[in-house]
């Protein structure tokens, strides 16, 4: 179907259900209490938290709007059955009533949340030790006026990207392949807009994200330094929501659409605008992405011009509920970044006119089957594909040359999930995992003739079991399990444990003990600086258990949590191990850059939290990670270890924001040591077309700052719409930082330094409607 047919679909069934919606202006009947809260909440200014289990099948009449809020919470007591419990005057815990069983069956039934309003509202910690970030009931960060779910996670300790970029995100030294992206249960390849500058994902139609950095259950495999799980809303509430949006990126539209009581669609797009309008913030996005690539480092008898970028993505979620047992979901998700340019030179007195481009796309499809067999029994089955493509093709007129490359990922994968909740005390879960993997790598050049096609296949099995225990009195939990995996091609059988331990103490003090194995079988290499036009510089490739080994890590932390009276003093030391990377796979610029070597890193750390929040108007934080991250080669650096790429010993984070009434206000400072780095040789002199360098990353860049600001306004345009306005700043200072330096030689065979710099100071506003 055509996008144009796509959108007249989604414009006739949008005026429908708002003419629906005018009509009934007075509800006589009852509706699903999540419905009846989210206008509580507008009305009253306060926020309730809860289990989704605990209100899904709960149904109320809406309040009379001149009863006092005390007076509403009774009545929806009395209409539900649950506990409503308000706190601070501003969020309402709602609760299952207490049962008349023994007294070892009691619990407290947000057993799982440590930490509500982590950083600021909307980012929860839980007590396995992850991380779950609500953006529907996000608040605001320095420097974001929209829930970017991958620029969000940078805000937590142990997490940055070395060159500002949400493809290329460093959890605890890890490189940006190592982490596990997944949306509603599929794995993605491709994680940026505007190749890595804008989050692929759409704030807007997720639910909620789990981020693991340890400690990560068993049913996740893959991703050896995180884990990000992305979840739409999976719950029909028959309500009709939507919203569209635009800032000086890109223009959104969504839209939950109830087709009947038990069907629903969720439907969403985003396009950016920069092939139609022209803003600061694109000049400096343009700025960032294409220095140093084809683009803009034109052959000194061409010039490239004409260039034309832009990005889409859409997403589509259908949701039936054939019984009340049984429920169907349909998955649809599509990626896209296009760029084309001209490049122009003059040849034997006649102009010449050749088109270079690239393209990258994700698409994701999947079918889910939930079974409730009984209260405490349920099995989730899902059939998914992925598949990545990244597309180049470039030309050199001086040369007469062009260059086509392609990298493409197939991942197909079968899963059967069980979960088995006997009472509130005890979890098990266990499942099975079938996924091939094919990827393929094409290069084409016709002066010389040259092609290369490279295809290798993976097929795995994994089961794993998984324990949770919570004592009587929710102060010790405990989660321990195995996952086995069989890699079929190699004939490979191993077992990756996994524990996550949390014990509270002396009521304000919890420690916790993560550990985990862990082990994937794809990754990124770069073969040369310049593939894929020099914008897209990664392409995915398999292990072959010979020159690009399985990856296997393993990882400990202990850390201890004080928190009262909205003081939160956190501290986390960790140890990580990882085996089988490749030197190709880490980026180098210096004398390894064509080397192909099999090693590992290894990186201790400690992240250190301080967070104070004043009467749910200020929260402040400050944040400090400390580091050493050395990699070690047999037959690089004469086997001696060295630093990391991703060596960033010091990292500090300061953050405030004021919240009052529909204002909210952000400031933050980032700042960190400068990335390692490898000079030439001071006494070299260029010979043989070579460089001589001094020990590899033996030296450091300038130290990294950024100042960021934030802020955005919500206001009631009437009781059916409502909008917000924000503003931002990014690198407010405009502090010129380096991001990356290496060397080449010029023409006359001198070495000459190259310079990569982040963004200059980046200004953007949005305007959102919500209805």
């Amino acid at each position: 179907m055509s996008r144009k047919g796509l959108l007249s679909i989604f414009l006739s069934l949008f005026f429908l259900n708002v003419a629906s919606l005018s009509a009934q202006t007075i509800q006589e009947e009852k509706q699903p209490l999540i419905s009846i809260l989210k206008v509580l909440e507008a009305q009253y200014h306060i926020r309730f938290s809860y289990i989704d289990d605990t209100i899904s099948d709960k149904k109320t009449l809406l309040p009379d709007s001149n009863l006092g809020l005390e007076a509403v919470l009774e009545f929806l007591k009395t209409e539900t059955l649950l506990e409503f419990e308000l706190l601070d005057n501003r969020f309402v815990v709602i609760k299952k009533k207490p049962q008349a069983k023994p007294s070892h069956f009691r619990m407290q039934h947000l057993e799982e949340i440590t930490i509500n309003n982590y950083l600021t509202t909307g980012i929860t910690k839980l007590n396995d030790g992850s991380i779950t970030i609500k953006p529907e009931t996000f608040g605001i960060l320095p420097g974001l006026i929209e829930p970017d779910v991958l620029q969000t996670i940078q805000a937590l300790p142990g997490v940055l990207s070395t060159d500002e970029t949400v493809s290329n995100i460093n959890v605890r030294g890890g490189t940006h392949d190592q982490n596990l992206l997944l949306w509603d249960g599929i794995k993605m390849y491709q994680s940026g807009h505007f190749f890595g500058l804008i989050s692929a994902f759409n704030p807007y139609t997720t639910k909620r994200v789990h981020v693991y950095k340890n400690g990560t259950s068993a049913k996740y495999g893959d991703g050896i330094s995180s884990i990000i799980d992305m979840q739409l809303p999976d719950n029909i509430d028959n309500e009709f929501k939507a919203g569209l949006g635009f800032n000086l990126i890109n223009a959104d539209a969504f839209a939950k659409i109830p087709l009947s009581k038990k069907t629903e669609l969720q439907l969403a797009s985003r396009r950016s605008v920069t092939d139609l309008v022209l803003t600061p913030t694109y000049d400096q996005y343009f700025k960032r992405i294409f220095q140093d690539s084809d683009l803009t480092n034109a052959n000194r008898n061409s010039i490239s011009q004409n260039e034309q970028f832009y990005f889409y993505d859409v997403t589509l979620k259908f949701l039936y509920d054939i019984t009340e047992k049984d429920k169907i979901r349909l998955h649809f998700l599509n990626v896209n970044n296009r760029l084309n340019y001209d490049e122009q030179s003059t040849i034997n007195d006649r102009n010449e006119v050749l088109n270079s481009k690239l393209t990258q796309q994700n698409l994701a499809t999947g079918i889910t089957y939930t079974r409730n067999w009984t209260k405490s029994l349920s099995t989730s089955s899902q059939i998914a594909v992925s598949n990545y493509d990244l597309d180049a093709t470039n030309y050199d007129i001086t040369n007469n040359l062009r260059l086509i490359q392609e990298n493409e990922v197939y991942d197909g994968s079968a899963k059967v999930d069980l979960k088995y909740n006997p009472n509130h005390q005890l979890k098990i879960n266990g499942g099975y995992q079938f996924t091939e993997v094919g990827i393929s790598n094409l290069e084409d050049v016709n002066n010389p003739v040259f092609r290369s096609y490279i295809k290798e296949v993976i097929r795995s099995h994994a089961a794993y079991a998984e324990t949770g225990l919570l004592s009587n009195n929710a102060k010790t939990n405990l989660k321990f399990g195995a996952r086995l995996n069989y890699i079929q091609k190699f004939d490979m059988l191993f077992a990756e444990p996994r524990l996550s331990f949390s014990q509270r103490f002396f009521n304000n003090f919890r420690v916790e003990l993560l550990g985990e194995y862990k082990s994937q079988t794809s990754s990124q290499i770069i073969d040369l600086q310049n593939d894929f036009l020099g914008i897209e510089k990664r392409r995915w490739v398999l292990s072959n258990n010979k020159n690009i080994p399985v990856l296997k890590s393993k990882q400990a932390s202990v850390g201890i949590h004080y928190n009262k009276n909205k003081l939160l003093i956190s501290a986390e030391t960790y140890i990580k191990k990882v085996n089988g990377i490749t030197s190709r796979s880490q980026g180098f610029q210096n004398q390894h850059q064509f080397k192909k070597a099999v090693g590992s890193y290894e990186i201790k750390g400690i992240d250190v939290l301080l967070n104070k929040q004043f009467d749910d108007i200020v929260s402040t934080w400050v944040s400090y990670s400390y580091n050493t991250n050395n990699y070690k080669f047999n037959t690089l650096n004469n086997g001696k270890a060295f630093p990391n790429n991703a060596d960033i010993r010091h990292a500090v984070t300061f953050g405030g924001t004021y919240t009052y009434n529909h204002f909210k206000f952000a400031l933050g400072l980032n700042w960190h040591s400068g990335k390692p780095n490898t000079a030439p040789s001071t006494n070299d002199t260029p010979n043989d077309d070579e460089i001589t360098y001094q020990d590899p990353n033996s030296s450091n860049l300038k130290d990294y700052l950024r100042g960021d600001c934030s802020a955005t306004y919500h206001f009631n345009i009437s009781n059916t719409y409502k909008a917000t306005v924000g503003a931002s700043v990014w690198n407010i200072t405009n502090k010129k930082n380096i991001l990356n330096r290496y060397y080449n030689l010029d023409d006359e065979k001198k070495v000459a330094k190259v310079e990569n710099h982040s963004l200059g100071i980046t200004p953007n506003i949005s305007f959102r409607l919500h209805f």
